[in-house]
């Protein structure tokens, strides 16, 4: 099955084989927020992933694929003048859950305890950096960028689960795609519910086409393994 998927040919904007490609219907993002998603190498699902399909909405996201960069302002291709005005999405062991709070973004310090001043903090950030990858590959990207420390640490904590459903299995259920994550945090950080609207919509016309390519061409679109368990990055 899988040289069969390589034999077909794929899309030069999402890298994905053309019969799941949704290209042409992305609508794009005007966002005062900044947008940069690490891809761990070993992750580039052209399957199901979403963090290309993410960057594509946004005229100035940035996407790069690697373990580590010697700062943000490197990671990024431009300079940064204040990494703490940056926030990175790493979930880690920290849950939203076990914090006393009714916010579904929830800015932690390094011991992983809830900032002071949640509302002030989150209204300066102009950048996030998500990472994309499995848990384990979250976590080394988290470890092996020292300079994330710099940065401002955000968790989430969803009320829904992901929309992946039975695709692709969620350990825990604030684990979200990479789209997902983007679409909770630039919504709400800009206070613009059409943020999410839109990249959820193209979430869910990925997913339409993923499942309607499995029933008429398998060997592109495999039915997902019962122990596909998946440790999202959002971390």
């Amino acid at each position: 099955m899988a040289a069969a998927a390589e034999a077909v040919p794929e899309c030069p904007r999402c890298k994905k084989p053309m019969p799941l490609c949704i290209c042409d219907s992305i609508t794009p993002i005007e966002s005062k927020i900044s947008l940069l998603i690490l891809q761990h190498p070993q992750e580039q699902d052209r399957l199901l992933g979403t963090a290309r399909l993410a960057a594509l909405h946004f005229p100035n996201a940035v996407l790069k694929i690697g373990l580590s960069w010697p700062s943000l302002s490197k990671a990024l291709g431009r300079r940064v003048l204040d990494p703490s005005r940056w926030a990175v999405l790493y979930l880690g062991s920290a849950k939203v859950a076990d914090i006393e709070t009714d916010r579904d973004i929830v800015a932690i310090d390094h011991k992983g305890r809830a900032e002071e001043n949640q509302r002030g903090i989150l209204k300066d950030i102009e950048g996030i950096v998500l990472l994309d990858g499995t848990w384990s590959q979250a976590k080394a990207l988290w470890w092996r960028n020292a300079w994330m420390l710099k940065c401002q640490r955000v968790i989430l904590g969803p009320t829904q689960p992901s929309r992946y459903g039975k695709l692709r299995k969620e350990p825990r259920g604030d684990g979200l795609s990479t789209i997902e994550a983007a679409a909770m945090l630039l919504s709400s950080l800009e206070k613009r519910p059409e943020i999410a609207e839109t990249l959820h919509a193209s979430f869910e016309r990925m997913l339409a086409r993923y499942r309607q390519v499995q029933d008429t061409m398998p060997e592109i679109a495999p039915k997902p393994k019962k122990k596909d368990y998946r440790r999202r990055k959002r971390a």
